[in-house]
């Protein structure tokens, strides 16, 4: 399937329209049928079965090994209670990439997630029968000492810290590695993401926010203490999200970074000086050396802040990846009945077999489209 080009806010409104054209199409909804339940699947979601997905004209013909190349490596967390939100953003990847068929998923499970590694990898093959994926099995003890609290409980899962362990989870040939959160879905083709350079030494790149308090990211504690603050003075921080990032795995294991963010990890135990989950140690090592991409790779904050999870607006500019990162998630919302505008966007790439066409549509209203509209 080709690949669609990226959105701008005008374009937004015309994507809805033909959302909601295909939604409502016999051929669309002729072209999912429902994955069995199964002994091992009981108790979990059901999803349908996503669309095949084909390369495009040009795509580098592969061999079995998922060390080739010519793959486009994805990292993804997936667990039972994320887990619609990481079929969505599996099924947007491959609706939109040029060549869907060289897209390498690696799944990172929770070793003792209600639903087994086991079971999990069960219910992809099945939404997803023609992927290229395994599932890699995180232990949680190996980062459950590190975990302080934060400002809200979700933060304090174990597999939020898993990014900072794909060096040592994914197979040594993989030497490059784009990170997607699970509240996420793209919309341009992922190809393109992964054609970022990272310049010079640096070991990711994420679409910076120079324009953000950098300061509110850390207690005065830190900012007082004339050690630990300087980390930062040969530096010019940025705000960058880390739910979308394109790592150098080569440079990342050279560098040992895993253990360059456990040390801030210890240090927060015995002292506090932030509150908000993975992210600050993320900052303390790569802000300011961050391969800048485009603010478009990563429309976050849709999920409203850490406390309430209101509605929010796009930024600014053209859209290749939409992000509900904060409290409100859009599946949470649209099965409440109170959806943000923005949240109908998300809508169409959700699999989950209870979410009728009929409920679909229903959303679909005049009142809805009027309420986009105004986000646009």
């Amino acid at each position: 399937m080709a690949a669609n080009g990226g959105l701008f806010r005008s374009d937004l409104l015309g994507l809805f329209g033909f959302f909601a054209v295909l939604i409502l199409s016999s051929s669309f909804c002729l072209g999912i049928r429902s994955v069995p339940d199964g002994a091992d699947l009981a108790g979990l979601l059901r999803f349908n079965e996503a669309p095949e997905y084909r390369n495009g004209v040009g795509c580098p013909t592969l061999g079995p090994s998922s060390c080739d190349p010519s793959l486009v490596h994805i990292a993804m967390t997936l667990d039972s209670e994320y887990l619609r939100g990481s079929v969505a953003a599996v099924h947007s990847v491959l609706k939109h990439a040029s060549c869907p068929e060289n897209v390498y998923f690696h799944f990172i499970a929770a070793e003792f997630d209600p639903a087994s590694p086991r079971v999990l990898n069960r219910l992809v093959r099945s939404t997803f029968p023609s992927l290229r994926f395994s599932v890699h099995i995180f232990r949680e003890d190996k980062v459950i000492n590190l975990i302080s609290s934060s400002i809200r409980q979700a933060l304090e899962n174990p597999l939020n810290y898993a990014r900072n362990y794909l060096g040592d989870l994914l197979d040594p040939c993989v030497e490059r590695v784009i990170y997607l959160d699970s509240d996420l879905v793209v919309v341009d083709d992922i190809q393109k993401l992964w054609s970022t350079k990272l310049t010079g030494s640096r070991v990711i790149g994420a679409p910076e926010y120079c324009h953000a308090n950098f300061t509110k990211y850390f207690t005065p504690g830190f900012w007082s203490d004339p050690v630990m603050s300087r980390v930062f003075a040969s530096r010019r921080p940025c705000y960058f999200n880390t739910g979308v990032m394109v790592m150098d795995l080569v440079r990342w294991r050279e560098g040992n970074y895993r253990k360059r963010i456990a040390m801030w990890m210890e240090i927060q135990r015995q002292r506090r000086i932030y509150d908000l989950g993975s992210l600050p140690p993320f900052l303390l090592v790569f802000a300011g050396n961050v391969e800048s991409i485009d603010h478009r790779w990563n429309q976050h904050g849709l999920g409203g802040d850490n406390v309430r999870g209101s509605c929010r607006s796009l930024h600014p500019g053209p859209v290749s990846l939409l992000h509900w990162s904060g409290k409100g998630k859009p599946w949470a919302r649209l099965d409440a009945k109170t959806p943000c505008p923005l949240d109908h966007l998300w809508e169409p790439y959700d699999l989950h077999h209870e979410s009728s066409m009929s409920s679909k549509t229903n959303d679909l209203s005049s009142a809805s489209v009027a309420g986009l509209s105004s986000y646009l």
